[in-house]
C-alpha cells in the first residue's frame, strides 16, 4: 500500500530555502519522504511516535535535523523540517 504525501506550506517554504542552500540535504529529505510513503502500513509504525502535545506525530532523523509526519487514513501529512534544538520548542503550542 502506498500513501498520497501532502506538504504542508511550512514545510514547502523550508524545502524551498534547503534546495537553495543544501542540496545535499534537500535530496535526502525528499529520499526519505518518498521512501516513507512507499512503506506498507505495518512498516509506517516502525517511525517513532512522539510524546503529548505532539502525539499526532511521527518522527525520522536526518542527521541533526527531524522531519515530523502524521497519518490520516492512507494520506501521509509532511508538516516541518527544523532543527532538532528548535522543532521541539514548539511542543507547547502543539501547531507548525
Amino acid at each position: 500500500m502506498t500513501f498520497h504525501i501532502v506538504v504542508s506550506d511550512e514545510l514547502k517554504k523550508t524545502l524551498t530555502v534547503l534546495k537553495r542552500k543544501d542540496q545535499n540535504m534537500f535530496h535526502a529529505v525528499e529520499k526519505k519522504m518518498l521512501q516513507i510513503a512507499s512503506s506498507d502500513s505495518l512498516v509506517i509504525h516502525h517511525f517513532k511516535n512522539l510524546r503529548s502535545p505532539l502525539s499526532d506525530f511521527k518522527r525520522v532523523h536526518l542527521g541533526s535535523f527531524v522531519l515530523l509526519f502524521r497519518i490520516e487514513g492512507n494520506i501521509i501529512i509532511f508538516e516541518t523540517f527544523e532543527h532538532h534544538d528548535l522543532i521541539y520548542k514548539k511542543a507547547p503550542s502543539g501547531k507548525f
